[in-house]
């Protein structure tokens, strides 16, 4: 998920401060092949409508016409015959998804089955706008069902330049792959348009909505190194007892003692020793959600930070920190605090190179300013802020009891602060006071189910806790051919989307996610080839 929230998603994610404050939500077939493989697609467009719905009074007041919505496509292993796979782009650009066709799961695929792998940008995402801004009143198509439309639509209009033939569905066999937030609209388009598919792979597909969403930080807790977790857990315990006590020199002090005096919203304080951890919402570093089996694509961040709470030897001058705030703790040390203090301060304030750390500058830590969230530009973090505030909800906060890794100070009305002052009440349209998760929730939450859509899960993963392998889910998951499931035991976020060009040279726990991904298409496809006759 991107944002990191749904997106999940939001990660994977690609990192924001209000709007674009961050940047970063960072088999064998032969060697001559393989180096003949595309490194870029070009971009190709459908015309796509830009309201499917024209008599819906959700969407007066009906804007007609369409918008340009961007494709990619890779037809390196495509034989006539030979399926398509639709790799749903999510909260983010086309071009992002490339590795997808080039290393990943496409790939894999494309190979195993001869076939053809496409990405779909999702509308106001890319270069995929319905209009030149993102007013309140334009985004009003930005929802589950007019996405999920676009998929359908896509897959009974699309064509492939240089390929022959008619590709279209339900006659050829289509079949849907997203990750995340794209895994839950793959999940959501199976469930809604289901003659019109072969099959779909879910992976961390986040179905389920949420106001808010303390388990975000569970397998942290569960499978983080322990040492640090604790410290983090026994730092936020005092921070917050000071925070509680309301004595605003000690408070000011805790601030200062991050280099975060200049911040005045405790908000904004508690959010910002967060990133490193990740959240709510936004972070600048790559956090436990970025770790990825595949070195190509993973970050070391989380565990530097880790490493700098638990030094047994740090210098004298961090170390001394950790005693500092014992006066208002009856004594007790903050252990970890100089580290956890001097990690921010080595690196994340040099990211703030105005060096305003209170303001919206790019890289700084203020979030208090009505005017840069209502800032109408297109721009992707914006719309995904706006699915967030009006249908997938999901806020990243503080559990109301027991051990948290981020402050209690970061409750819903922190990040519903951000959709009021992004999205002012247009003439057509509006965001609700909370999002209005029954919008998401309509099409199964945990419990979705279609035939031919197979969900995989990650059981370390940030946002498990929203897909189909829940631990909070009703009942136990047991898979079935007409309901393939796999949890994949030691895998983070739709880590089975990353390939390395040999699925016999990957670690075991991907390598067989893949071979099972592959046995399940397999059997989509001939199910596929019994109703049609190809």
């Amino acid at each position: 998920m991107k944002f990191a929230t749904l997106i999940a998603g939001f990660a994977a994610l690609t990192a924001a401060s209000p709007a674009a404050k961050f940047g970063r939500e960072r088999f064998e077939q032969g060697l001559a092949k393989r180096q003949s493989r595309p490194t870029s697609y070009e971009a190709h467009t459908i015309d796509q409508p830009i309201d499917h719905f024209p008599h819906s009074p959700r969407y007066a007041s009906h804007v007609k016409g369409t918008f340009k919505q961007r494709y990619f496509f890779d037809s390196t292993y495509y034989k006539a015959g030979g399926p398509v796979f639709l790799y749903i782009g999510g909260e983010t650009s086309g071009e992002s998804r490339f590795s997808n066709l080039e290393t990943g799961i496409i790939q894999i695929l494309m190979q195993a089955t001869n076939g053809l792998g496409v990405i779909l940008e999702n509308r106001y995402y890319g270069k995929s706008w319905p209009f030149n801004s993102s007013t309140t009143d334009e985004l009003a198509y930005l929802t589950t069902e007019q996405t999920i439309a676009d998929n359908a639509y896509f897959a009974q209009h699309a064509t492939f330049p240089g390929i022959d033939g008619d590709l279209t569905a339900p006659k050829t066999p289509w079949i849907m792959y997203g990750g995340s937030l794209a895994g839950a609209q793959t999940a959501f388009t199976l469930k809604t348009y289901n003659p019109l598919f072969a099959g779909g792979i879910g992976s961390s597909a986040t179905t389920q909505a949420v106001l808010a969403y303390p388990q975000w930080y569970d397998p942290i807790i569960k499978f983080g190194p322990s040492d640090c977790v604790s410290r983090i857990i026994n730092i936020v315990d005092k921070i917050d007892q000071v925070i509680d006590s309301g004595n605003t020199q000690a408070i000011q002090a805790v601030k200062e003692a991050f280099g975060l005096g200049a911040l005045k919203n405790l908000g904004d304080f508690a959010m910002t020793i967060a990133f490193p951890i990740g959240g709510p919402m936004f972070y600048p570093t790559s956090t436990w959600q970025e770790l990825n089996w595949n070195s190509t694509y993973s970050s070391e961040d989380f565990f530097n930070f880790c490493s700098n709470i638990t030094n047994p030897n740090p210098p004298k001058s961090v170390a001394s920190v950790d005693t500092q705030f014992s006066k208002y703790t009856h004594g007790e040390a903050w252990t970890g605090l100089g580290g956890y203090a001097d990690y921010v301060k080595k690196v994340l304030l040099p990211l703030c190179t105005s060096g305003r750390i209170d303001s919206t500058d790019e890289g700084c830590y203020g979030t208090q300013n009505q005017t840069f969230w209502a800032e109408a530009a297109n721009d992707e973090n914006r719309s995904y802020l706006y699915s967030t505030c009006t249908e997938s909800g999901t806020y990243q906060v503080a559990p109301a009891h027991g051990p948290s890794l981020i402050s209690r100070v970061l409750q819903i009305p922190y990040t519903q602060q951000w959709c009021t002052w992004a999205f002012p009440k247009g003439k057509f349209n509006h965001i609700p006071a909370t999002p209005q998760l029954e919008y998401y929730l309509k099409y199964g939450g945990w419990n979705i189910q279609a035939p031919n859509l197979a969900l995989i899960d990650g059981n370390t993963d940030v946002w498990l806790d929203l897909c189909y392998h829940s631990n909070l889910a009703p009942s136990p998951r047991i898979s079935s051919d007409k309901y393939p499931s796999y949890l994949i035991a030691g895998a983070g976020h739709h880590w089975d989307s990353y390939g390395i060009l040999n699925v016999t040279a990957e670690p075991d726990y991907i390598r067989e996610a893949h071979l099972w991904e592959i046995r399940t298409v397999g059997k989509f496809l001939a199910t596929h080839k019994k109703k049609y006759g190809q």
